[in-house]
């Protein structure tokens, strides 16, 4: 298994949004991937409720089968327009991937 975490910091306004309706838009467009991504087995985003200057405002925890599971993931079309979509409102993005 292969667990994916992400972290994001978001701008305060962006897209016409402000923050906080950007995260609610984030986590929904990337839980919607849930039964849809071949190989995702859960994929959930948690919205940090306690800002603060070391804080990030989204994480996405994804749990897939393998690895090319996950590179399915990240060119899969529905993913590749939210990722799309989070590169225009985040100020900060990382990333760590490993193997359970």
């Amino acid at each position: 298994m292969v667990k994916h975490f992400v972290l994001f910091r978001l701008l305060d306004n962006a897209e016409g949004k402000t923050k906080d309706e950007n995260a609610k838009f984030i986590k929904q467009g990337l839980e919607a991937l849930n039964g849809v991504v071949p190989g995702l087995i859960r994929l959930e985003v948690g919205i940090n409720f306690k800002p603060s200057e070391t804080a990030s405002d989204v994480v996405v925890n994804a749990e897939f089968e393998d690895k090319d599971a996950l590179e399915g993931y990240i060119v899969h079309p529905q993913h590749q327009a939210v990722a799309q979509y989070i590169a225009k409102v985040r100020s900060e993005r990382r990333v760590i991937d490993y193997i359970v």
